[in-house]
C-alpha cells in the first residue's frame, strides 16, 4: 500500500502517467521485454534460416529436435521451430508482454489506453490476433516436442556407449527442465486439467494435477524467460562446438 501511495501521482491529461502499482517508470518493463524478445528473435532467425546443422557429437540443439528432414531445399530447423514459435507467440503471458512492449497497448498496469481516432479495440476477434485462440493446439504439439528433448538429454550423457557428464549435458538438462516447467505450467494445460470441472472433489486425480500445474503457473512468466534464455544458450554452446571454438569438457566412466 505504501508503495502504491508513493507511486500514485495526479497527472493531468497532458502530464506524465504514473503506474500506481509500482515506483518504477511504466516504460521500463516494456523496454526490457522489447529488447529481450527482439534479440532472441534475431538470433532465432539467423539459426533457423541460415544454419543447416545444430548437431555436435551427442549434443543436438533444441532448434533442430527432432530431426524431420535433414536434406532438402529448406533448412532443417524450419520444420521444427514453427511449433515452439506458435506456442510462445500465443502464450497468455507473452501476449501481455509483447502487446505492452511493441504496441504500448496498454503501456502498463492501471495506465489508460491511448486514444486512437477512428479505431476501436476489437481484442482477439480480428486477424491476426484471432489466431491466438489456437494456443491450446500449439500446446499439444509442443508437449510432444518436449518428450523428444528429454530423449536428447539422455543422449547427451551417452559418450560412445559409455555414461558421461559434459558441460553440454548439463546445459541440455537445464534447458529441458526449464522448458518443461514453462510448457506444463501453461494456462491452457491448467484449464485442460481442471478448468471445466464444477466439482473438484469428484475427481481427485484431476484436482491433484490441477494443483500441480498451478504451482508452475504462478511463476509462468519466470519459466518463460528462463527457458527462452537457455534455448539460446544451448544452441549457442553447440554452435561454438561445431565451429571448433573450444572442446566440450566432459568426464566419461
Amino acid at each position: 500500500m505504501a508503495v502504491a501511495q508513493r507511486a500514485a501521482s495526479p497527472a493531468g491529461p497532458d502530464g506524465p502517467v504514473a503506474n500506481p502499482y509500482s515506483v518504477l517508470p511504466n516504460w521500463l518493463y516494456p523496454s526490457f521485454v522489447a529488447t529481450g524478445l527482439g534479440l532472441f528473435s534475431l538470433y532465432a532467425l539467423y539459426v533457423v534460416l541460415f544454419q543447416r546443422t545444430g548437431e555436435s557429437g551427442n549434443y543436438l540443439s533444441p532448434f533442430y529436435s527432432p530431426f524431420i528432414w535433414k536434406t532438402g531445399p529448406l533448412p532443417p530447423a524450419v520444420w521444427i521451430t514453427w511449433a515452439p514459435l506458435a506456442f510462445r507467440g500465443t502464450c497468455y503471458y507473452y501476449r501481455k508482454a509483447y502487446f505492452r512492449a511493441f504496441f504500448w497497448h496498454p503501456r502498463s498496469c492501471a495506465v489508460g489506453e491511448p486514444q486512437r481516432r477512428g479505431r476501436r479495440y476489437r481484442g482477439e476477434t480480428a486477424f491476426p490476433w484471432v489466431l491466438n485462440n489456437f494456443h491450446r493446439f500449439a500446446f499439444y504439439v509442443t508437449a510432444v516436442q518436449v518428450g523428444f528433448l528429454w530423449w536428447d538429454v539422455i543422449q547427451g550423457f551417452n559418450f560412445g556407449g559409455h555414461f558421461g557428464i559434459g558441460v553440454g549435458s548439463g546445459i541440455l538438462l537445464l534447458n529441458t527442465f526449464l522448458l518443461s516447467g514453462y510448457t506444463f505450467g501453461c494456462h491452457a494445460f491448467r484449464h485442460l486439467a481442471g478448468g471445466g470441472m464444477d466439482c473438484m472433489s469428484c475427481s481427485r486425480a484431476r484436482f491433484r494435477l490441477w494443483k500441480g500445474i498451478t504451482v508452475l503457473n504462478v511463476r509462468h512468466d519466470r519459466w518463460a524467460w528462463a527457458s527462452l534464455f537457455t534455448v539460446m544458450l544451448a544452441d549457442l554452446y553447440i554452435r561454438l562446438l561445431i565451429h571448433g571454438v573450444f572442446v566440450d569438457p566432459h568426464w566419461v566412466l
